[in-house]
């Protein structure tokens, strides 16, 4: 039978019912979904029959399973349990939904990201969105790690492209590439940058707002803030979302040690915490300006606590003292502008974008601040850059020096 895959029976639980349709290979169908195998010889007679299911219900059974095996892992439970857990005899509506396609980069992820966000309750097919969105952020983050965070260190000082979203979609990448570092699961990876992308749906518009506004936050607005991830938790159970962990990571990602998780995820749950802190410690404010980069790395380093005193090195790690996208001045008097990781947290690479005349260059010329000679001396506060910054050059500069 066409587009039908088989029915791995090894794994049903005789009595329990079948949450899919079962057919014959020529599309006659045998059993019903909530019908259950009544014995061993009905399930042989079903093997020998080469009973199968479409291919959306075996795609949601799998995602039903992985979601199981991935409870049975927070729970401790040996890997040998895991490899034996039978197939679930419920599958959640959500379990059948794709991801919607999403093409281009990182800005385009940036708009669409904000899109929903702004759009919060009112927004339709939210959860496809959502896994398109996650599927891209992966896809871009596992091409090239050091472009994702200059282009949106970058976009983080463009207030009117929306911080929201960029502020999301920071998080969630600096979550991501710290959770590997820290050899976090690829679940709590995946739950960190998820978190990450929707934390603060329930103040999108007017997180938006009190970046631009010229005063600080009023009595409302003050409340808003104060009661955001609860109102986001609640955005997301109306979009249905049944992921507990999901929830309750939204609901206290301000307040990490009120959670009620296993202690794997209570310590994803405090990277995204510190992560979230950071980036808006480094992001532009009509009240304040912006921390320098190693101005909140320091800060990680020199205020550790007992449950964060792993997490704090492993962010600094990922991001480097000067995170690419952000400007540096070096010995030589020239002004750069980060544009890769480099071996070392205080020396990335660069390109020199102004010349000791105080001159914007047409041509960058590539920097190893790891040379005595082309050190970082001090950080550049971007408001002091008077000059756009081309992704073009900067790609073919990275690609001629192989990085």
């Amino acid at each position: 039978m066409n587009n039908h895959v088989p029915i791995p029976f090894g794994r049903v639980q005789i009595g329990k019912p079948l949450p899919v349709d079962v057919y014959a290979p020529n599309g006659h169908l045998l059993l019903r979904r909530g019908q259950m195998l009544q014995s061993e010889q009905h399930r042989d007679t079903l093997i020998d029959r080469e009973a199968c299911m479409s291919q959306a219900d075996a795609r949601a059974w799998q995602r039903s399973l992985e979601r199981l095996m991935r409870t049975m892992r927070y729970e401790g439970c040996s890997l040998a349990q895991i490899a034996q857990a039978p197939m679930p005899s419920e599958i959640y509506e959500a379990d059948y939904r794709e991801g919607l396609q999403i093409d281009g980069s990182w800005l385009d992820l940036q708009d669409t990201l904000r899109s929903l966000l702004y759009q919060g309750q009112t927004a339709t097919k939210p959860l496809e969105r959502l896994d398109g969105l996650e599927q891209k952020t992966v896809t871009l983050l596992h091409q090239d790690p050091d472009e994702g965070l200059f282009v949106m260190f970058q976009a983080l000082h463009d207030l009117s492209m929306g911080y929201c979203a960029t502020h999301a979609l920071l998080v969630g990448a600096i979550c991501a590439l710290a959770a590997d570092k820290l050899g976090l699961s690829p679940d709590t990876r995946a739950l960190l940058l998820r978190t990450a992308l929707v934390m603060n749906i329930g103040m999108a518009h007017q997180q938006d707002a009190m970046a631009l506004q010229a005063s600080a936050p009023s009595t409302v607005q003050r409340r808003l803030i104060d009661g955001h991830a609860c109102g986001s938790a609640d955005i997301l159970r109306g979009f249905g979302v049944q992921d507990a962990d999901l929830m309750e990571m939204v609901r206290w990602h301000h307040a990490p040690d009120g959670a009620t998780l296993p202690e794997c995820l209570l310590e994803g749950l405090r990277l995204l915490n510190l992560a979230d802190g950071l980036v808006a410690k480094m992001a532009p404010r009509k009240t304040r300006a912006a921390i320098s980069p190693i101005g909140a790395a320091k800060s990680l380093v020199l205020t550790p606590t007992r449950t964060t005193s792993q997490l704090r090195p492993a962010l600094v790690s990922v991001l480097g003292f000067y995170p690419p996208g952000t400007y540096v001045q070096l010995a030589n008097g020239e002004t750069a502008v980060s544009i890769s990781r480099g071996r070392r947290a205080t020396t990335p690479y660069a390109a020199s974008i102004i010349n000791t005349a105080g001159m914007p260059l047409g041509k960058y010329t590539w920097r190893d601040t790891g040379d005595p000679q082309f050190k970082v001396c001090t950080p550049v506060d971007t408001d002091a850059v008077h000059m756009r910054i081309s992704l073009d050059k900067i790609r073919r500069l990275r690609h001629q020096h192989g990085v």
